[in-house]
């Protein structure tokens, strides 16, 4: 195993490149628990049909956890994006196409959205009203049983040479409501600065659902109640104000 190619850095992991596979390295302080449920997340969302990379170990490095994956050769979304502005429309429509082929799965062994966002509603740093309310908005939503990826943006999107979308990064997924998962992607769009994406990526996702803006906006302050748990300092004062609008209408 070649750990001489980085191909991305994060907080918490490096990612290397050897030839036909994917190294992706946590930290040696990372959650074992949580690595096992990220590459348990992959086989089972492999098991569904959908195109993402194939699981090929779970294994130790010098001490640190490792999954290993087969490498998709080919382009992100969001490159494609930058690359081809002109064609900004028609990879939104491609994007929200993808992400509903998703909601399409039934994974019935992935963790439960609803209970997800309840743990970290209790653990975010909010007062104990607000906490109560968005445990109470929460309870309200309806139970769904439909695959969310939980970070659907378009660098987690990679297109073959052979235009074959393959979906990676699946250490979120969990079983739920479509309009959650909606809700997170509208809010990685602001999260990076694409606000005018954000709207565009709502108007087309409920378009093509058949779904209420209003019911997405429901999912608003309690998926930036999710991030906060993140801890990012500098997103906290927008996130808060997310998290204040109760309601929306």
């Amino acid at each position: 195993m070649k750990l001489d190619k980085i191909i991305a850095v994060r907080n918490t992991k490096t990612v290397y490149r050897d030839n036909d596979k994917v190294i992706k390295l946590f930290d040696e302080n990372y959650s074992k628990a949580d690595v096992l449920n990220e590459a348990l997340n992959q086989a089972r969302v492999e098991e569904t049909g959908l195109k993402i990379p194939r699981l090929l170990e779970v294994t130790k490095v010098e001490n640190k956890w490792a999954i290993v994956l087969e490498y998709i050769e080919g382009k992100t979304l969001e490159q494609l994006m930058k690359e081809n502005p002109v064609k900004r429309d028609e990879y939104f429509e491609f994007f929200v196409d993808l992400q509903m082929e998703a909601h399409a799965k039934k994974s019935p062994l992935l963790n439960k959205l609803k209970d997800k966002m309840s743990r970290k509603i209790s653990q975010a740093d909010l007062n104990a009203t607000t906490r109560y309310d968005l445990h109470t908005r929460l309870d309200s939503m309806p139970k769904h049983t439909k695959v969310c990826h939980g970070d659907f943006n378009p660098s987690n999107i990679i297109i073959a040479p052979d235009g074959a979308p393959y979906i990676i990064d699946w250490a979120h997924a969990t079983q739920g409501n479509a309009s959650a998962d909606a809700a997170r992607t509208y809010l990685l769009f602001w999260l990076n600065g694409d606000i005018s994406g954000a709207e565009k990526y709502l108007d087309l996702f409920c378009k093509k659902s058949d779904t209420a803006k209003q019911y997405v906006q429901k999912w608003m302050p309690i998926v930036a109640a999710s991030q906060m748990v993140k801890g990012k300092e500098k997103e906290r004062e927008f996130l808060l104000r997310w998290i204040n609008v109760i309601d929306y209408e």
